[in-house]
């Protein structure tokens, strides 16, 4: 069966399209942010508490967002918040105080997180249900796909220019995507999208905390996941190259690769990932997942060989990358089409929980204790995971689906 025969949805693809774009905008800069901040005198602690903002925006706009979305619809937010990061990404490099450096992070992550839950709530509400892992999987991939363009595109660049350049790129790429977004269906994510009437028991209510709450519990292994995610590639990525360079004595220009082999991984292992939790229980596959990721990063440390670092960190993305999507599907299965935008605002905000907390942390243990500990404190997060996974397995409805027995 061909792609567009399984999915017929052009907003779907329309999605795809947009988050490619953006992707490759994403990969152009992250690649760069840690070698461009250092080149200008910014510290360890600096760029740990940079990428700190940058979550903070994430985290202030991320439950906000799932009003937003029904207020304005996932096309009105998504092409607002793509115009809005087109701008804080070109103007970065440009920017001389640490203000206005600060700023212009967190309006980048408060304007990422406007994409993504924008994105994902298409993507859930369209799919469907016996479908969710390998549409988010795929969404996943086109993501991949721009996050291995982007820096290979980076390193170009900035060899034959200036870091300037790469940042402005990024902005126009994301204009692209911009100009994608415009021709989804209005409507998606807003009132018209929630059920007419209301049962009195009903999973619908004002928006609150208490409300909040039920949902984050019956979505609590997927908020982990993404918490854990975060917490590991916004850490990762920003001191992964640094502690290749400063310990392992990495050339700089090989470091901007790391990000291009964790994207290929995830790239080529997420659809794979998305049709096994799809068949067997989205919650098993990513307990296995952190696993076999927990092993990868804790050895990495005792790897002397470059190649063989960038064969791992293939790995790494296969493996933990490839639980971002599927953990998304799992959310989808558990949750109600009208609470889909709210689970995606508790899910980012996860997400920006993990990555707010992740780069501080993870910046302290490398500067106190060495990039090696850093390293292995990341292997024990997904070692956390696995075994949370095991202890409420059966959150997954696949874990409840009646065996031939019972039946």
């Amino acid at each position: 069966m061909s792609l567009t025969s399984r999915i017929r949805d052009k907003n779907i693809w329309l999605v795809y399209g947009a988050i490619f774009s953006v992707g490759i905008a994403y990969g152009l800069s992250i690649a760069i942010i840690p070698l461009f901040l250092d080149a200008h005198g910014f510290g360890k602690a600096a760029m740990g508490g940079l990428a700190a903002i940058f979550a903070s925006g994430i985290c202030l706009l991320s439950l906000p967002m799932g009003r937003i979305l029904r207020r304005f619809s996932a096309k009105g937010t998504l092409v607002a918040c793509l115009l809005g990061y087109a701008v804080c990404v070109s103007t970065f490099p440009f920017l001389k105080t640490f203000a206005a450096v600060s700023a212009a992070r967190f309006f980048d992550g408060a304007f990422s997180v406007g994409v993504w839950v924008s994105c994902e709530t298409v993507l859930l509400a369209r799919a469907g249900k016996e479908n969710k892992a390998f549409v988010t999987s795929l969404y996943a991939m086109s993501l991949a796909i721009g996050y291995v363009i982007g820096p290979i595109l980076s390193k170009a660049i900035v060899a034959a220019f200036r870091f300037e350049a790469a940042f402005v790129l990024a902005g126009i790429i994301a204009l692209v995507a911009t100009g994608i977004a415009t021709r989804l269906d209005g409507g998606i994510g807003g009132h018209e999208d929630e059920p007419r009437e209301e049962s009195p028991k009903g999973d619908v209510a004002p928006l609150s905390v208490d409300t909040e709450r039920p949902l984050a519990w019956r979505t609590k292994t997927s908020l982990f996941a993404t918490f854990a995610y975060g917490y590991f590639q916004s850490s990762a990525v920003l001191f992964l190259p640094l502690y290749l360079m400063k310990e392992r004595g990495v050339a700089e220009k090989d470091t901007i690769l790391v990000t291009a082999f964790f994207a290929l991984g995830m790239l080529l292992f997420s659809n794979v990932a998305g049709k096994l939790g799809d068949k067997y229980g989205h919650l098993a596959v990513m307990r296995n997942l952190s696993a076999i990721g927990f092993l990868c990063v804790a050895s990495f440390v005792f790897l002397s060989r470059f190649s063989l670092m960038c064969a791992t960190v293939f790995v790494v993305g296969a493996t933990l990358a490839s639980i971002s999507p599927v953990s998304l599907a799992l959310q989808g299965a558990i949750t109600k089409r009208h609470e889909i935008a709210r689970a995606n605002a508790i899910y980012n905000t996860f997400y920006a929980a993990g990555m707010l907390i992740g780069p501080p942390l993870s910046g302290m243990v490398f500067e106190r204790i060495g990039g090696r500990t850093m390293i292995f404190h990341f292997s024990l997060l997904w070692l956390a995971f696995a075994i949370f996974a095991t202890v409420f397995a059966k959150d997954d409805p696949a874990a409840r689906r009646p065996t031939r027995a019972e039946v």
